[in-house]
């Protein structure tokens, strides 16, 4: 009887922590903390660049300081896409197995697709430029094709790395075609000839970058009970989870903010 009111306590002490770090709603608030700082972050970088490539202000925003900033938003922007994947993953299963989840996550990946060619059509209407394969795009079909990839660690971890590997390969060649080509393989990292783009995150590398987060988050979150404390419990930090858990839509909503913004303080117009 002993062990087995020992067992019950343990029990209960694991779902009790389990629940203190995913909070009252069930997310992990750490993940909801990392993903706000990470959509400020790219709020920053798009202001930055409209700045430049808009207004005309000299800021160079695509080398240096802001072009490296860019690239660790999109980073962050893109891997925790994947940590949340795979605990999205990983929930539905407990809910309700694996029927029809391919199906869920497909329906998921062509909305955001759906959303992003959405801001393509809005770029290419107000003449800023091409969005042939933006973040949204990157991430929309990175939510189909990493599904073989869900609860299997190590093949994420080794394909993220292969992924990234020939990216930065192909980004070395610097293959630029023109016309449909270009175009068509611009997915791939194949530049278009004579395309401005001002949002461009292809497959390779970065469909690496999304595995590499569905490694960590398996690694992480899967059957993990333990706690390290409540980080919703700073003052600033609820915030940032609330951010941390409308990502899309403010990723939706801030370029049409930032330049109405810039509009009506007449530094730019259409």
């Amino acid at each position: 009887m002993e062990n087995i009111r020992d067992g019950v306590r343990g029990t209960g002490s694991q779902r009790n922590a389990e629940e203190r770090k995913r909070g009252a709603d069930g997310r992990f608030r750490e993940v909801d903390l990392a993903r706000g700082v990470a959509i400020i972050m790219v709020v920053v970088y798009h202001f930055v660049f409209d700045l430049d490539n808009f207004v005309g202000l000299d800021i160079e925003s695509t080398s240096g300081f802001w072009g490296a900033f860019a690239d660790v938003s999109a980073f962050a922007f893109v891997f925790l896409a994947g940590v949340s994947l795979e605990i999205s993953y990983a929930r539905a299963r407990r809910e309700r197995g694996t029927d029809g989840l391919f199906g869920k996550y497909l329906l998921r990946g062509l909305k955001v697709i759906g959303w992003g060619m959405l801001i393509t059509l809005v770029f290419v209407l107000l003449d800023f430029g091409y969005v042939l394969f933006g973040i949204l795009h990157l991430i929309g079909l990175s939510i189909i094709l990493a599904y073989p990839f869900l609860r299997r660690r190590l093949l994420s971890l080794v394909f993220g790395g292969l992924f990234i590997a020939a990216g930065l390969y192909v980004s070395s060649l610097e293959i630029v075609l023109g016309g449909v080509p270009g175009v068509l393989l611009s997915p791939l990292g194949v530049l278009p000839e004579g395309l401005f783009m001002p949002d461009y995150r292809p497959l390779l590398p970065w469909f690496g970058v999304a595995l590499l987060g569905l490694a960590f988050g398996n690694y992480v979150y899967a059957g993990r009970t333990e706690t390290g404390g409540n980080p919703a419990s700073a003052g600033y930090a609820g915030p940032l989870a609330f951010l941390g858990r409308h990502t899309l839509f403010i990723y939706l909503i801030h370029q049409p903010i930032i330049i109405a913004g810039l509009w009506a303080l007449g530094l730019i117009s259409f």
